[in-house]
């Protein structure tokens, strides 16, 4: 082959001299050390993640700054007016970027108490030492999230949670991690969860069933927005705000249909690791109860409390689709508010069994299984509701959208644009910020268990987990802090 110098015209290319031109080398990792390619991998990882969030906090500043040129042209705003909402946003933007260059540490804040335990970690009520703001704190063990193949899940609640600015989800402020731990810190909400209240008061009267029915449906219609399915829908994911209003939390199991919420994406990430078979048992819980009998009812509500923060799922709110791997979509969550419209009025889910073999099979034989107690008078469109809802998916009301649900009968007269100014059915009586009477503390060790937590983590590393691979290349990208709420 001859080899010319195309730089110059074509009448005056003379003949090069042949390998001159090295060809292009080829790559080969394999020639590198073990360090230098994971290396490589965090520096990767390290760069998408940083010029991905550089653009979209670019994007959120854009915003805001249309935002304040929008009400500096309000025609009602004076002068003096202009010029505090430049130096208010100035000053705003400015405690932010430097927010941005704090690193977070639990260390910043003071344990009030415990309100929820794990194999995963725990969640806490914290104290700001700085300030004094209240804020639930999540916890979870890294080598747990990686032993257990949750590493998926984390990062889409994370995800979910950093990007609704909805009332009726769980505000998430900021995300940090060590060596050992994940940490999330949301707010604190007094109300405790719809479960303590079914525990309580056993069953609810079809216009309470409704008001939560109805604040559910607007909840689960923003998770829909977003572009994720919550595939956990159950009374203990559905909290209690300050004045009883819901809001939804634990989104481990929802999808979004993205790459990172895909537990495939991290077992190529890191390489060897394959993901264990995921054990059917694992998403259906123990439960030994007679449904004839209410006190019993009560000691399954008990136990399941006892494993509201645990790696075990709940069947019992689970749609069908889910179970048997059939497929499944936003219609599953309707499903799901379905089950418990039913424990509301009833007094237990539809599906519940002696062990939990026997609620799976009920669940995937609803056809069959589902039946309203003779002793519990329900008016006719709250049960032609809970049916539309426990059916089919191609049959379920929702498919369309959240509005089919709000036009049914039973929500008749609810004004479901004014709901979260409406007074709630309960209103949680609260002594002060910190009061945690709503939620069952007293069945919860509170013995500090970081040290051991720490050490539990530890156990078996064969190098710190500072400088393991597998505890930081899953993890890039998880930190996240929220504008406007975090630098008080």
């Amino acid at each position: 082959m001859e080899y010319y110098h195309i730089a110059a015209p074509a009448n005056q290319r003379t003949l090069a001299v042949p390998g001159l031109f090295a060809p292009v080398p080829k790559r080969s990792p394999d020639k590198y050390s073990q360090n230098a390619n994971n290396n490589q991998k965090k520096c990767s990882q390290q760069a998408t993640a940083f010029f991905k969030d550089s653009v979209k906090r670019a994007q959120e500043r854009n915003q805001r700054q249309s935002e304040t040129e929008r009400r500096l042209q309000e025609p009602n705003v004076s002068q003096e007016k202009r010029d505090q909402i430049w130096l208010t946003t100035g000053r705003k933007e400015g405690q932010y970027l430097r927010f941005l260059r704090t690193k977070d540490k639990p260390e910043n804040y003071q344990t009030i108490k415990v309100i929820g335990r794990g194999s995963f970690g725990e969640v806490k009520l914290v104290q700001k030492k700085a300030n004094g703001q209240v804020y639930a704190m999540k916890s979870l063990i890294k080598t747990e999230m990686l032993q257990r193949d949750q590493l998926a899940h984390v990062r889409s609640e994370r995800d979910i949670l950093a990007e609704a600015e909805s009332p009726w989800v769980v505000k998430l402020f900021t995300t940090f991690q060590d060596a050992y731990f994940l940490y999330m810190l949301m707010e604190y909400l007094p109300g405790g969860d719809l479960m303590a209240m079914l525990m309580k008061y056993e069953i609810f009267s079809e216009d309470i069933t409704r008001f939560y029915m109805a604040e559910c449906i607007l909840a689960i219609e923003a998770v829909h927005k977003l572009g994720f399915i919550h595939r956990d829908i159950k009374p203990d994911n559905i909290l209690l705000d300050h004045g009883g209003h819901v809001k939804l939390t634990d989104f481990g199991l929802s999808t979004g249909f993205n790459r990172l919420h895909d537990n495939s994406y991290y077992q190529q990430l890191l390489q060897g690791k394959s993901n264990k078979p995921r054990d059917r048992s694992s998403v259906i819980d123990q439960i030994n109860l007679t449904v004839s009998n209410r006190s019993q009812i009560n000691e399954w509500r008990q136990s399941r409390r006892l494993i509201a923060y645990s790696a075990v799922g709940t069947p019992d709110y689970i749609a069908p689709e889910i179970l048997t791997g059939h497929g499944y979509s936003f219609s599953s969550d309707w499903w799901s508010l379905g089950t418990i419209m039913y424990e509301c009025l009833v007094g237990w889910p539809p599906f519940c069994a002696e062990d939990n073999h026997g609620t799976y099979l009920r669940i995937v034989n609803w056809m069959q299984t589902l039946c309203f107690p003779d002793d519990i008078q329900l008016g006719p469109e709250a049960e032609n509701f809970i049916r539309r809802l426990i059916c089919n998916p191609e049959d379920r009301i929702g498919r369309g959208g959240a509005q089919e649900l709000k036009a049914h009968p039973f929500f008749r007269g609810v004004q479901f644009d004014s709901l979260r100014r409406v007074r709630a059915p309960f209103e949680p009586r609260l002594a002060s910020s910190i009061d945690t009477t709503n939620f069952p503390t007293d069945q919860i060790d509170q013995t500090d268990m970081a040290s051991r937590l720490k050490a539990q983590a530890l156990q078996g590393a064969e190098t710190p987990l500072e400088d393991s691979l597998e505890m930081s290349l899953p993890f890039i990208g998880y930190t996240f802090k929220r504008f406007d709420t975090n630098f008080r």
